[in-house]
């Protein structure tokens, strides 16, 4: 079964992350991902970014995972505005 927190250790292992938060109930999941990857990018790319980093993932266990993609400094404006 998928989990938020199998899912949170996949995107660890493959993108250089700052900060990860996964939520859900099995079936929907929602991320928050935060990297300095994701600078100068779209957020398309960004997304596809964390599509690459679940690999097989995404095409057989993950159905519906929306996510938040913020650089390190749009993270820490959030956190702190």
């Amino acid at each position: 079964m998928v989990t938020p927190e199998s899912i949170r250790e996949s995107l660890e292992r493959g993108m250089d992350c700052e900060h990860v938060e996964v939520g859900g109930d099995g079936h929907h999941f929602e991320a928050i991902v935060v990297s300095a990857a994701f600078a100068g990018l779209s957020r398309v790319a960004q997304h596809q970014l964390v599509y690459a980093a679940l690999g097989e993932r995404m095409r057989e266990e993950i159905h519906a995972l929306s996510m938040q993609t913020l650089t390190p400094e749009q993270w820490v404006g959030r956190r702190s505005g």
